[in-house]
């Protein structure tokens, strides 16, 4: 059977000539590609028992301290009307620190739109029939499928708020990627997109649970299998703990751009990760990571934090903490915990300089915000 959301793509112009080869015959071979990919696509959110996910999950939520900022004006947002949840993307963790920072203040929950690697065995039937998850091919060619999905994101938009990664995955080097603009521009062709509100959304760690496994991979080059990352994951659980914040920022209205610009889609999917970018939490760990060398006097790590401090205050920085003792105490702790650093009584050695790049770089956005710019264009 055909749902109400599978017959409104196949209405759309832009779907339906995919399946003609002419005005009076039918492109056989494209139908069932498009079929194939709208019933791929299909999903179906069950809240009753979203609500209870955190409790199967607890085993590992509780290493997992979560803090959650300005969840007020997610609140009013969804009031007015649609919302679409747009984040950076740190860790496998997001997928769940993030819904939950939204269902801890009973705010209704978004669809995700998540990588298909992620909707094999058992945690597939759990997005697709549960929390609502969209798989994604992020590396998909055929133009069908690019039509397809964007239609039916366009769709789904009139029925549920959604919620997407603008790096399109994970960072692997730790900072703030490039964005990706297909989902964006999805939205831009929503009915009722005038009504419709962006909420920047920021996701930081102390610690990222995937940290040496992303640090030593450095780039992405094939999408793995989920379960064989998930036991990568599970190894580096063994005595992690982490705070993560979850910053909700001033909505940007999609109001007033032009779908069909590329100028404005781009000028859109940058001012969201600018916005991302000033959200998220700068936490000890990462000033650390910024100001540390190896066999460093902490008396001269201090210093350094000090400085550092002072460029990321006047870059609008979102601070956990600005005390340059505390911030030193805090982030050598948190990185002697994940073996990236060695704190002795008056210095503090580098063990993982690969780890410690990584975290350095998460600050990069704030840091060095024209070597950035030169990077994504």
């Amino acid at each position: 059977m055909i749902d109400e959301v599978t017959k409104a793509v196949l209405a759309r112009e832009e779907v339906a000539r995919y399946m003609r080869a002419s005005d009076d015959h039918i492109d056989r071979d494209a139908r069932e590609r498009i079929f194939a990919y709208l019933d791929e696509l299909r999903t179906t959110q069950r809240y009753t028992i979203y609500r209870v996910l955190k409790h199967p999950l607890y085993p590992i939520l509780r290493k997992v301290e979560r803090h959650v900022e300005h969840a007020e004006i997610v609140r009013e947002a969804t009031e007015r009307g649609r919302v679409l949840y747009i984040s950076n993307h740190k860790s496998h963790l997001d997928y769940l620190v993030e819904p939950l920072a939204l269902e801890d203040t009973h705010i209704r929950p978004p669809v995700i739109a998540a990588g298909i690697n992620l909707f094999g065995g058992p945690l597939g039937l759990l997005h697709r029939h549960v929390t609502g998850a969209i798989p994604i091919r992020r590396d998909a060619r055929d133009p069908a499928y690019l039509a397809t999905l964007k239609a039916y994101i366009a769709e789904l938009l009139k029925r549920h708020d959604l919620m997407f990664y603008l790096e399109g995955g994970r960072s692997y080097t730790g900072e703030i990627k490039s964005p990706k603009t297909g989902l964006i521009h999805a939205a831009l062709q929503a009915e009722g997109r005038d009504e419709m509100m962006i909420v920047p959304t920021a996701v930081s760690y102390d610690v990222v649970l995937e940290d040496g496994i992303l640090a030593r991979q450095g780039a992405k080059h094939r999408q793995r299998a989920f379960a064989r990352e998930f036991t990568e994951m599970v190894g580096s659980a063994v005595g992690f703990e982490t705070r993560s914040f979850t910053t909700f920022g001033t909505p940007i209205p999609m109001k007033g751009w032009d779908p069909h610009a590329r100028r404005d889609v781009m000028a859109l999917a940058h001012a969201t990760r600018d916005a991302i970018g000033r959200l998220y939490k700068v936490v000890p760990s990462a000033i650390v990571a910024v100001c540390v060398r190896p066999a460093m006097l902490r008396s001269e790590l201090r210093q350094r934090i000090a400085d550092v401090v002072g460029r990321l205050d006047a870059a609008g920085a979102n601070f956990d903490v600005k005390d340059p003792a505390t911030i030193e105490e805090r982030g050598v702790a948190s990185l002697e915990a994940r073996g990236v650093l060695v704190g002795e009584r008056y210095r503090v050695r580098v063990r993982d300089r690969f780890v410690l790049r990584y975290y350095a770089r998460t600050l990069e956005h704030l840091l060095n915000p024209s070597r950035r710019t030169a990077r994504s264009h």
